[in-house]
C-alpha cells in the first residue's frame, strides 16, 4: 500500500517525510533464496529492485535489474545462484522521518529509483520511489475541495 494514497489536504512538501510517501506492504526475499525466483517476480510484478533481509527482518543487501543483467552476462545459472551470491550489500536506505526533499536529493545524486525504509534496527519498513515522491507532491499541492 502507498501511504501517500491516503493523504489529505494540501500541506508544504517540504514537511512531509519518508513514512508518509513510502509503499509499507513491501515484496522481500532473504538470501538463501534463488536467484530466478527473484527474477521472476521481478518481471511479473514490474519490481526493479527487491529487498534482501535476514531472518530477523534486517535489510542486508537488494537485488536490482542491474543484478540480474550482470548474473545473466556471466553465465550464471539463476535457478543455482542465490541472492545473497549476487546482492549489493549495504544498499543505500533512508529512515521513517527522513525528509521527502533530502530523499529527492538522494534519489538524483545517485541516480536511484527507489531506496528501502529502515527503522532504527535498520529492519525493513517500506520502499520509497520515485514515483511515490512525485505522488506525494501532487498530494500535497492539490488544493482542498469544500462545500
Amino acid at each position: 500500500m502507498r501511504r501517500v494514497d491516503y493523504m489529505v489536504g494540501a500541506r508544504d512538501f517540504k514537511t512531509i517525510i519518508a513514512e508518509q510517501c513510502m509503499q509499507d506492504v513491501v515484496t522481500y526475499y532473504q538470501v538463501e533464496d534463488t536467484v530466478d525466483r527473484l527474477a521472476g517476480a521481478m518481471s511479473e510484478c514490474g519490481f526493479g529492485s527487491v529487498p534482501i533481509l535476514a531472518p530477523d527482518g534486517k535489510l542486508v543487501g537488494i537485488v536490482s535489474e542491474f543484478d540480474l543483467l550482470k548474473a545473466v552476462e556471466e553465465g550464471k545459472d539463476l535457478a543455482k545462484v542465490t541472492a545473497g551470491e549476487i546482492m549489493t550489500k549495504d544498499p543505500i536506505t533512508v529512515g521513517r522521518n527522513t525528509s521527502t526533499m533530502e530523499i529527492v536529493h538522494l534519489l538524483q545524486e545517485r541516480h536511484l529509483i527507489r531506496t528501502p525504509v529502515v527503522d532504527a534496527d535498520g529492519k525493513l519498513v517500506g520502499v520509497v520511489s520515485r514515483r511515490d515522491i512525485i505522488a506525494g507532491y501532487l498530494r500535497a499541492t492539490k488544493p482542498v475541495g469544500g462545500f
